[in-house]
């Protein structure tokens, strides 16, 4: 939003109220084509992937363009973009189905943990230049979730269906699920990471949403800032997870 003076927080507040319900019809279209994508699979998934990453590619284009002046500056920065944004496509698209899973969870836990943590306790700001609405709290709060649904996930997936006795299973899952949660806890750190750099992006460019491509919601990249630099992390840390 640049310089540009902030709304009050009763504005901002009934603001939110008028468009609850256009966020909830688009977060549940987006959740349903998300969700068949999944399902599908194969070409069907790859080909989702690969739209949402040339859309948010182009909206990045269009922050990069309105925030640089310099020439060389603006094509260093779309070059970036193309290997930060293409690269992160390449490695989801590369994820076999529990992989993929977890690396949306992570990013969807850290969200809801720090919109809970954020409006419940409240407290000092990360960044208010950059990112008003981020707290510390916040950020506990996301790292908290995505520990618990990392760790959660992944003692699924290893020890579920196996041979274990219950005290044994306990020891496995207590074992397994304290070390990764300590990534999952990483990881989050990492969504918010993505977060803030489009964040400080959008500031340079003076917007406030990549695009208004998706009503109550802004654009594409608003909606996979985190998930993008997870995904990179999720493709170096995966022989540990």
């Amino acid at each position: 939003m640049g310089d540009a003076e902030m709304p009050s927080a009763e504005t901002a507040a009934t603001g939110r109220k008028s468009d609850l319900g256009i966020r909830l019809v688009s977060a549940a279209v987006m959740l349903v084509l998300a969700g068949m994508a999944l399902y599908f699979g194969g070409m069907v998934l790859d080909s989702f992937i690969v739209i949402v990453a040339l859309i948010a590619f182009v909206e990045f284009v269009l922050l990069v363009v309105k925030a640089t002046g310099n020439i060389s500056f603006r094509l260093a920065g779309i070059l970036g973009g193309a290997v930060y944004i293409f690269v992160a496509a390449g490695v989801l698209a590369q994820m076999d189905s529990p992989s993929l899973i977890l690396t949306l969870g992570v990013v969807i836990f850290t969200d809801t943990g720090a919109y809970l943590f954020g409006r419940t306790i409240g407290g000092p700001r990360i960044a208010p230049r950059i990112s008003p609405s981020k707290t510390w709290a916040g950020l506990f709060g996301g790292m908290v979730c995505a520990a618990l649904w990392l760790a959660a996930w992944t003692v699924s997936l290893h020890y579920f269906g196996s041979n274990y006795t219950f005290s044994a299973l306990i020891d496995a899952m207590w074992g397994v699920a304290l070390s990764v949660a300590m990534i999952g806890a990483g990881l989050a750190v990492v969504a918010q990471m993505g977060d803030f750099f489009e964040s400080w992006l959008k500031r340079k460019a003076g917007v406030k949403d990549s695009s208004r491509l998706i009503p109550g919601h802004g654009g594409v990249l608003d909606r996979v800032d985190g998930l993008l630099s997870v995904a990179l992390a999720v493709g170096i840390l995966s022989p540990l997870l």
